[in-house]
C-alpha cells in the first residue's frame, strides 16, 4: 500500500464496499507495543441505522484497519 499521511486522512469519509455511507473518520488507534494499527473510529452518518461493527462508548464504529481496501476521496471498508 502507497504511503498516506494521518493528516490527509482526518475527517475523511467512510464508505463500505457496498456503497453505505458508514460516516466520518475520527481518529485511528494504534498498539503502542507493536506500533500496528488497529481500529478506525468513525463518527456514523446519522442515517446508519445497523452495521456490523461494533461502537465504543460515545457510539462510534470501531472498524478493524484490516478491512480497508482503498484510500481516494473516500475510505473504502470491505463492508
Amino acid at each position: 500500500m502507497a504511503e498516506i499521511l494521518a493528516e490527509n486522512l482526518s475527517g475523511k469519509a467512510v464508505m463500505g464496499s457496498d456503497g453505505v455511507e458508514l460516516g466520518m473518520l475520527y481518529n485511528i488507534t494504534m498498539d503502542a507495543n507493536s506500533g500496528r494499527l488497529e481500529n478506525l473510529i468513525v463518527e456514523p452518518d446519522e442515517n446508519l441505522r445497523n452495521s456490523e461493527f461494533p461502537t465504543d462508548d460515545r457510539g462510534r464504529l470501531l472498524v478493524p484497519v484490516t478491512r480497508v481496501q482503498a484510500v481516494k476521496d473516500h475510505m473504502i471498508i470491505d463492508h
